[in-house]
């Protein structure tokens, strides 16, 4: 579980990223979720997009993800989203905790 200011820290360095996940008319299928769950563990940190002609909006895809792949919601804002996991085999991005208040990326 995320608190605000991590989360606040991380829609920081997603403000920068590029969609990797993009999803059109089709359902979240199993390829979908292992391409998301390949890019988390790359990453850490992805932005997805829900096109125009989906079947369900960035909040539903968000929730769908996030539950498949145990990740967290870090944003939903109009057709994007930010979902994180932690990698603990390869920590890529530092996030601020009590006993570190202002990591570097």
């Amino acid at each position: 579980m995320l608190t605000s200011k991590q989360r606040s820290h991380l829609r920081g360095l997603a403000s920068k990223e590029q969609p990797v996940i993009l999803i059109g008319k089709k359902e979240i299928e199993p390829s979908l979720i292992n391409q998301a769950k390949d890019a988390l563990v790359a990453r850490e940190l992805i932005k997805g997009k829900v096109q125009q002609n989906a079947m369900m909006d960035a909040g539903e895809a968000a929730e769908l993800l996030a539950k498949a792949l145990k990740a967290d919601i870090v944003n939903v804002m109009g057709s994007t989203f930010v979902l994180f996991k932690r990698n603990p085999q390869n920590i890529k991005i530092n996030i601020p905790t009590k006993k570190n208040p202002n990591p570097k990326a």
